[in-house]
């Protein structure tokens, strides 16, 4: 018994010891696989489609369409705290039929920025900036006249504070129980028709409600990476159960250093958006919005 006894506080300090040295080891490893200090950098893709016909039995029109996207961050971080900021840009025009004009088939503006300072492990006290607008005006297509959007109308401005959860940089998920949500019509047509939510004469509203936001990249396969970014708000003084979403999705697969093919979808639900129906141009109020762009082209990372 007293050669057990012996034993087993003999093998105590050889335990404490590989576990102690494991967890040094997985720490280590955490550590770097977390880069210090400045980093930055970005891809930059444009994807170009064209088909020509010339006496073509079966018919169909010329068509001429390019796409352009830039994604860019630069974050900071040090043992206590960290900062996020990216900058993602997308701009798309078509042009079907010898006669035909260009549309705009994407054109989305935003930035985001987000500090933290570290509450425990990988949790963070944290605050949270995000801009979004477009460049150009919009036009309702079927009437072809009627613009239905501009460059800061809408725009929205939220602001956020909560709690953050990052990970090695590459999954992180915002909660924040206080958020405000601005939104801007500054063009004088559509704040006189009352867009976006805003009241008819009026270029702002501000609500106050709750917000969550993940953002996920990761390398699924070799030469195949995921962004995944999902926004939830809920407006605590109207409809608090009507919830806007916006979730963006850009899968790229590399063929080769220069060579990509991008697959983006984008999904927005927005109780005070008014949609216009593509067969007979009325207003139909909220619904899904969905838009899904499949490219091949010429990306460059730096």
């Amino acid at each position: 018994m007293l050669k057990k006894i012996t034993l087993i506080f003999l093998l105590i300090p050889v335990i404490i010891f590989t576990q102690t040295t494991e967890l040094e080891d997985k720490l280590k490893k955490k550590k770097k696989d977390i880069p210090m200090g400045l980093t930055r950098g970005g891809v930059i893709t444009t994807n170009l489609s064209q088909t020509s016909l010339d006496n073509w039995a079966s018919g169909g029109n010329n068509s001429l369409a390019i796409n352009g996207i830039i994604n860019l961050f630069l974050n900071y971080r040090q043992e206590k705290s960290i900062w996020n900021n990216t900058a993602d840009i997308g701009y798309g025009i078509l042009k079907q039929g010898k006669d035909a004009d260009f549309t705009k088939t994407d054109d989305r503006v935003e930035l985001n920025s987000k500090y933290g300072y570290r509450a425990h492990e990988n949790w963070y006290y944290s605050g949270m900036m995000n801009f979004v607008t477009q460049m150009a005006n919009g036009f309702d297509y079927v009437n072809d006249t009627s613009k239905i959007s501009a460059p800061f109308a809408p725009a929205y401005l939220t602001g956020a504070i909560g709690m953050d959860y990052q990970e090695n940089d590459t999954y992180s998920i915002f909660l924040s129980p206080l958020t405000t949500k601005m939104t801007f019509v500054l063009d004088d047509d559509l704040s006189e028709q009352g867009e976006f939510g805003v009241e008819k004469g009026s270029k702002f509203r501000m609500e106050v409600g709750g917000y969550l936001k993940t953002n996920l990249r990761r390398e699924i396969f070799k030469n195949v990476i995921i962004n995944s970014n999902l926004s939830i708000f809920s407006n605590y003084i109207d409809k608090p159960q009507n919830i806007d979403i916006d979730w963006k999705i850009l899968l790229t697969m590399k063929v080769n250093q220069y060579i990509s093919t991008n697959i983006t979808t984008h999904m927005i639900y927005d109780d005070d958006i008014t949609i216009v129906d593509e067969e007979t141009g009325e207003k139909n109020g909220p619904a899904l919005q969905l838009k899904e762009v499949i490219g091949v082209g010429i990306s460059y990372s730096f």
